[in-house]
């Protein structure tokens, strides 16, 4: 009797050995980068979604802000190759891989009406049923889009109308839309990365770049700067995706916790994102007294309208049937909210 206690014990000591082995074994490192500093909404996306996976796995996540891994260009394609399982970074940067999702520069296209715009962003069915098939086609998974704020324009004088854009050398990311619409717009659009910009216009290289404000604040673009215009004309968009390979090669209990994880950040951040614009104003305020903070009223706003209708066109003409199909979807989907 004592023998088979021995025996039993010394078997379950086995199995509890081998249950904590594969336990350890299952327990993975995930690399997670993302386009912003650790304290800006990115990153504080990401570190809530860190936050959910390690408190319900044995996983841990390791992120690395803007700048420690490279430019946007060199996160997408440490992605890409498996060197990184998650990055964020936004359709702005994506735009010549994934030509669709330019789709979120078409100015005016998204409301302003910030309820409205998370619940978009959670029900779109161009979002969350159109756009991971052409992520997965570039070997990525895409997890979630989220909006960071309205986009606001600095340049170095009073922007009215289109008029007062003629000939500003102005910063856009490295998205052909982007372009067309500064060249709409009036101004003389220069793709620049982001490290380059603040010198660019501190030396004059170029005198204007648009960011959402939280962005302009924490950057501190109101140093090199003197006006600040919204126009209303965008929300910045930004998209968190996981290597293809990586994810497919997860469990399912893993899979379903890490797109928890996901909802879970992207209702932290639009709780975050409440009331950010206006205290990034006071700040900026605060720091420069003298900074001009213009928003611009609906008639003036009405010549940057008009141009808009010819960015849609050309982003008709630069993504064919697909890009039509999504912009279609994407409308319908924005109209089902306004209702």
């Amino acid at each position: 009797m004592a023998k088979f206690m021995t025996n039993t014990f010394a078997a379950a000591a086995a199995v509890g050995v081998m249950a904590i082995t594969g336990s350890m074994a299952k327990a993975d490192t995930w690399r997670y980068a993302f386009e912003e500093a650790i304290d800006e909404v990115q990153g504080v996306f990401a570190q809530k979604f860190k936050e959910e996976i390690e408190a319900n796995s044995d996983h841990e996540v390791q992120l690395f802000p803007y700048g420690t891994l490279g430019e946007s260009a060199d996160i997408m394609e440490q992605a890409q190759a498996g060197i990184l399982q998650f990055v964020d970074q936004s359709p702005g940067f994506t735009g010549s891989l994934i030509p669709e999702a330019q789709v979120f520069f078409v100015p005016y296209l998204l409301p302003q009406d910030t309820e409205k715009l998370s619940e978009f962003f959670r029900s779109s069915k161009a979002i969350n049923e159109m756009f991971p098939e052409l992520y997965a086609q570039q070997g990525l998974e895409l997890l979630v889009m989220f909006p960071e704020g309205e986009v606001c324009m600095t340049t170095q004088e009073p922007v009215k109308g289109p008029d007062d854009l003629n000939e500003v050398k102005f910063r856009v990311m490295t998205n052909p839309l982007l372009v067309e619409s500064y060249k709409a717009f009036g101004a003389t659009p220069t793709p620049l990365p982001w490290g380059e910009v603040y010198g660019a216009l501190q030396t004059g290289i170029i005198q204007g770049q648009e960011n959402p404000m939280f962005f302009i604040e924490s950057t501190k673009m109101y140093e090199v700067t003197d006006v600040i215009t919204c126009a209303g004309h965008n929300n910045f968009t930004t998209a968190v995706m996981a290597n293809q390979q990586f994810f497919d090669g997860l469990s399912a209990e893993d899979q379903e916790m890490v797109q928890a994880a996901m909802d879970t950040a992207f209702d932290h951040i639009i709780d975050y994102q409440s009331g950010l614009h206006e205290e990034s104003i006071e700040k900026i305020k605060e720091a420069k007294p003298d900074m001009q903070v213009n928003v611009l009223s609906e008639e003036e706003r009405t010549p940057f309208v008009e141009a808009a209708a010819t960015v849609e066109e050309t982003f008709l003409e630069m993504t064919g049937d697909s890009g039509a199909k999504i912009l279609e979807q994407l409308k319908a989907d924005l109209e089902a909210v306004e209702n």
